[in-house]
């Protein structure tokens, strides 16, 4: 009687404890990883949320730049992070394409990783120099046709979004071209503009200035419809009939993090979230809010797993 007593003591002290941290959370600055260099999508998405969302914890959130590894060195180094909510990871399709691209990664994902919050949605682009022979989709897959092994499509890595909607595009067309990976969106736009590659299927966030400033030229959006943002730009699916994909992107710490830390988390992410001026910002770069529960964004993660699975064996790609 006397164990049992004590056990329950310590389950309650514990839980008091545990209650208690949270309510103090949080004391200090928390980082955000951003697997990837600065200047693209993820990069300029953690940067538009992080500054609203310091004043609402009222503590820093310091964006971090870790690339490299095609998003897994980032992911791994926040897997292996202290769970007391002071290491964030901006989570992103890479994630759940990695998932089965890379054959022996040293971490489970969906296991490893606790869903905190989703930020947005937003559909990839299709973009080119300005000087490319091709104004649309049918265009540019006559030059690819008549053009075998001329194109080199650019990517912000190995099993990101942006990759893996070229690989849909080739599976969809027979469309041959060369995959030059990244370490990032950045420099591989330099790259784009200086037309030492072809095309890239950019997340729209970090093209979108370039295409409104006439530096790249927008062939077609990788949606299911046309976006507000860009209403003249069609969509790859009016000539590749089927053609869709999006990029995702929320928050995540790691496994074991207390629940109670989680949930401030979600309502001051979600609470940023439903600001006009925050909205406003993401909608001009495509961005379509995917707010709610951290159980609401673990399905997310579960569902975009699964679907580019299928992709990822379809097309045959791997990745060490």
């Amino acid at each position: 009687m006397q164990l049992k007593q004590l056990l329950l003591g310590l389950c309650v002290l514990l839980g008091m404890t545990t209650g208690a941290w949270a309510q103090k959370y949080p004391d200090r600055p928390i980082k955000w990883i951003v697997p990837y260099p600065p200047a693209g999508t993820t990069d300029v998405i953690a940067r538009i949320v992080a500054q609203p969302l310091s004043e609402v914890l009222g503590q820093q959130v310091i964006v971090e730049n870790r690339p490299g590894g095609g998003n897994n060195i980032g992911t791994e180094a926040v897997i292996k992070a202290a769970p007391d909510g002071y290491t964030m990871l901006f989570v992103n399709p890479a994630n759940g394409i990695n998932a089965t691209l890379y054959k022996n990664l040293p971490f489970n994902f969906v296991r490893d990783i606790a869903p905190v919050a989703g930020l947005v949605r937003t559909p990839n682009v299709m973009v080119v120099p300005p000087s490319f022979p091709a104004n649309n989709v049918a265009e540019f897959l006559a030059y690819c046709k008549n053009n075998v092994s001329k194109i080199n499509m650019a990517s912000s890595g190995s099993g990101t979004s942006v990759h893996m909607s070229g690989e849909l595009f080739k599976s969809m067309t027979s469309c041959n071209m060369l995959h030059v990976p990244y370490k990032g969106a950045g420099p591989a736009l330099v790259d784009l503009m200086g037309n030492q590659v072809q095309v890239l299927f950019d997340n729209l966030p970090s093209s979108a200035g370039h295409i409104k400033s006439g530096k790249l030229k927008a062939l077609a959006v990788t949606s299911a419809n046309r976006e507000p943002s860009l209403p003249n730009v069609p969509t790859v699916g009016e000539t590749v009939p089927g053609y869709e994909a999006t990029a995702w992107f929320g928050v995540g710490m790691p496994k074991g993090t207390p629940r109670d830390i989680i949930n401030r988390m979600n309502a001051a992410i979600n609470k940023v979230m439903s600001e006009p001026k925050v909205r406003e910002r993401l909608a001009e770069l495509g961005g379509v809010p995917i707010t709610g529960t951290p159980d609401d964004f673990g399905k997310i993660i579960q569902a975009e797993t699964d679907k580019w699975a299928k992709v990822v064996k379809f097309a045959g790609a791997t990745a060490e």
